[in-house]
């Protein structure tokens, strides 16, 4: 029972979060596009606001980079610029110091939100509950840091990897390959789908309206009217 339960979780779940994650996003963003959106609370506890957001997108850019990129890139791949341990070291340091600004920034974001009465007016219980969500979730992350200390040789990281690459590429082996990690990496994996699958129905969906394509805009022709362009 155990083993199914192991199995359903670790390797159906995720394709089941990724798809409404996917397909959720997409119907959203097609029938309401009008709710692609959260109440405006900018005026209300403003630097508080700042802080936060600022604080709490820049470590939970650095995070969401850093997880793409370390659980996704094969063994074989960055073995050619560095080994295991020294990858998981860095992972420890880095994410460490991005968990901490996120955690601080969240915190803040969080307390505003449920501390004020005007904020919490402006607030849906979605809004509430994916800032707890993800509060939740870090914690968990940075409780995996003394575990990752103690398999300073990168052997679970490369467990996680596997399981990672096992699923984009889906191979029906996936949940075998993280049997034996720790509760808490578990329960980040779980907890962390588990966001995927509540974000089209969250404020998070904003990320979809990045403006990545300002970067590769076209040049805008700027024209100066001469002295004499008023008169004429």
């Amino acid at each position: 029972m155990n083993d199914y339960l192991h199995g359903l979780v670790f390797g159906i779940y995720p394709y089941v979060c990724l798809s409404v994650f996917l397909l959720g996003s997409l119907i959203r963003f097609d029938r309401e596009q009008y709710t692609w959106r959260s109440g405006s609370s900018q005026l209300l506890r403003a630097r508080q606001l700042r802080w936060g957001s600022n604080l709490f997108h820049v470590g939970i850019l650095f995070l969401f980079a850093g997880h793409l990129v370390g659980l996704l890139t094969p063994h074989a791949v960055y073995e050619l610029v560095i080994d295991a341990g020294s990858k998981q070291m860095l992972a420890i340091v880095s994410g460490g110091i991005a968990g901490a600004l996120c955690f601080v920034g969240l915190t803040l974001l969080l307390h505003r939100r449920l501390s004020d009465p005007r904020i919490r007016k402006t607030s849906s219980m979605m809004d509430i509950a994916i800032l707890g969500l993800l509060w939740v979730q870090l914690v968990l992350g940075m409780v995996t840091l003394p575990y990752s200390l103690a398999h300073r040789d990168g052997s679970v990281m490369i467990q996680l990897s596997e399981w990672a690459q096992r699923i984009v590429t889906f191979r029906g082996d996936a949940a075998v390959q993280i049997a034996g990690v720790a509760w808490p990496y578990q329960l980040h994996i779980v907890l962390g789908l588990t966001i995927f699958l509540v974000f089209p129905f969250s404020r998070l969906v904003h990320i979809w309206s990045a403006p990545v394509w300002y970067v590769f805009r076209r040049y805008q022709v700027v024209r100066r009217r001469g002295p004499g362009a008023l008169a004429r």
